[in-house]
């Protein structure tokens, strides 16, 4: 596997994006936020808010006081922005469990409010250079063709995590992570640039004739797919806009008008309440929690 890690290390070189937080001088805290905000969010989307974080918020103890209003209206249209409160609350465990540095050791990392498994190997790797296996969709899928030669990742993720790991240099762990996530992202994709790739002549699925996905592996790739118009996270996502957008609290007719479903509107509106997200007045009116 030397010949891989120095191919792709080479590849990632000449061809990765120049990523805002990919310098040396980005913090293990501005690392934690880029991995956060990342999360089933397009990097060009995330690169000018998590400039406007860290430039906000440049430590975890500064967000940690900061007023729930104030994150929810710079988490913007990220999507999901229960993952703003709970940013908050990470970086006030920080604060409180560990003075205020982002821990090193994934099992710590864990241990923080919305912090899963991929998140807290990544930080591990890329903010403290530690030989940890970093496995997401992208990953999945290049392992899947290389080694398997199976076009769609099919295997339990436990085990795919194990096989990373075994595929890790010695040295370089971090650095080979991000460049196999990188090649899956731009030329590994779900639609395959094989003419680009680097590792065209090491892969199994290629090496086999590129085969077309099964039935099965297509089901399963479908339903993996998430639909956005017309669920209940667009029609959140339009009454938190109101919000966010109102510098003073909002009338329940004002909301009445974002979507014309009301039965579905008023299902969208009392999860935004039940999950700390709006917050009714005692004048009846609506407002971003503080």
């Amino acid at each position: 596997m030397e010949n891989l890690h120095k191919i792709l290390l080479e590849w990632f070189a000449q061809n990765a994006r120049k990523i805002i937080w990919r310098t040396p001088h980005t913090s293990p805290w501005g690392i934690l936020l880029s991995e956060v905000m990342s999360q089933q969010t397009p990097v060009a989307r995330v690169e000018p808010l998590w400039q406007k974080w860290i430039h906000t918020w440049p430590t975890p103890a500064a967000l940690a006081t900061a007023d729930n209003a104030q994150i929810l209206r710079a988490w913007a249209n990220l999507g999901y922005p229960r993952r703003a409160l709970r940013l908050k609350e990470c970086a006030q465990m920080i604060v409180e469990k560990h003075d205020g540095h982002v821990p090193q050791d994934v099992e710590q990392l864990l241990a923080l409010p919305g912090i899963g498994d991929y998140t807290a190997r990544a930080v591990a790797a890329f903010a403290f250079g530690h030989n940890v296996a970093v496995v997401d969709t992208n990953v999945r899928r290049v392992y899947a063709r290389l080694i398997k030669g199976q076009f769609l990742a099919q295997g339990a993720r436990k085990a795919e995590l194990a096989d990373m790991q075994q595929l890790l240099p010695e040295h370089n762990g971090p650095e080979f992570s991000v460049a196999f996530m990188e090649l899956g992202a731009l030329v590994c994709t779900p639609k395959p640039q094989c003419d680009q790739c680097p590792i065209t002549a090491m892969c199994a699925w290629h090496r086999a004739g590129c085969p077309a996905p099964s039935e099965h592996e297509l089901a399963q790739a479908k339903k993996r797919v998430q639909k956005f118009v017309g669920t209940d996270r667009q029609v959140r996502g339009k009454i938190m806009a109101l919000l966010r957008e109102s510098t003073q609290p909002v009338t329940k007719e004002h909301i009445d008008l974002v979507w014309p479903d009301s039965v579905q509107r008023e299902r969208a509106l009392n999860s935004l309440l039940d999950d700390g997200l709006a917050e009714k007045t005692p004048a009846g009116t609506f407002q971003l929690p503080h």
